[in-house]
């Protein structure tokens, strides 16, 4: 069971019903581990000394009606770790909860307001969530996505992981599904800022792949003939161009 010494913002947009997980470490892979989300739903992230559980059946819970905050305390009584665990959730109708551990490393703490919860643990201080905080409310006019990654690099301006970063990722759901977003930078010695790199190309190229792609609503089709094109082209001559040719 990995100790995950991290800090991440869960949120829902209020405008659109978008659900959402953003989330840095200085382990690999944090996308992984950390980030679960249910469209119409909620959206969690299990850190610390991870149990994907929490994360699981406070989802369950949730789905069956019961609100995040109240699905939050019927996880953590039923672990016997829970003071080592750290979780935060925010529920379908914006209602959020974390708990962080007696027994998780310092910094560590927590932030809840309606539509999100920033958590860290092992952090410089309580500054990474504060300006985590502080640029998601800031940021209510645009989407989910861009809110939740501009949380994300003002947690890590503010200092984030005191031992530097490895990882992050950043997932969203809307109404499939299927992830209205789901990006990863694995490995890498900025993953905020290569996960930023990631997510521009993505806005222009694939997002308009996943736009043609099949809804639960609509009857499948072949794809829109400028995603064809698109897709026709190396990725070198793409739209934000990048990768091999």
């Amino acid at each position: 069971m990995p100790e995950l010494n991290t800090f991440s913002i869960v949120a829902r947009c209020p405008r659109t019903g978008m659900l959402g997980v953003a989330v840095s470490t200085a382990v690999p892979a944090v996308g992984a581990v950390c980030p679960y989300v249910e469209p119409r739903v909620g959206a969690v992230s299990t850190q610390s000394w991870v149990n994907p559980y929490l994360a699981i059946e406070a989802l369950s819970l949730m789905r069956l009606g019961v609100a995040g905050p109240e699905a939050l305390d019927r996880v953590i009584a039923a672990d016997p770790g829970r003071d080592v665990r750290q979780i935060g959730l925010v529920d379908a109708a914006g209602r959020a909860a974390a708990h962080t551990g007696v027994a998780c490393t310092d910094w560590c703490g927590q932030i809840v307001q309606t539509d999100l919860a920033v958590q860290g643990n092992m952090l410089v201080g309580a500054a990474t969530l504060e300006r985590m905080a502080e640029a998601f409310v800031g940021s209510a006019a645009l989407d989910l996505d861009e809110r939740l990654l501009l949380a994300l690099e003002a947690g890590q301006a503010a200092g984030g992981d005191k031992r530097g970063k490895q990882s992050a990722a950043l997932k969203v759901f809307h109404v499939e599904e299927y992830a209205w977003l789901d990006l990863r930078a694995d490995e890498h010695r900025h993953p905020v800022a290569e996960l930023r790199r990631i997510h521009a190309v993505a806005k222009l190229q694939l997002r308009p792949f996943l736009d043609g792609m099949p809804k639960r609503d609509e009857p499948a089709g072949p794809a829109p003939p400028g995603v064809a094109a698109l897709l026709a082209l190396s990725p070198s001559y793409r739209p934000g161009g990048s990768g091999g040719a």
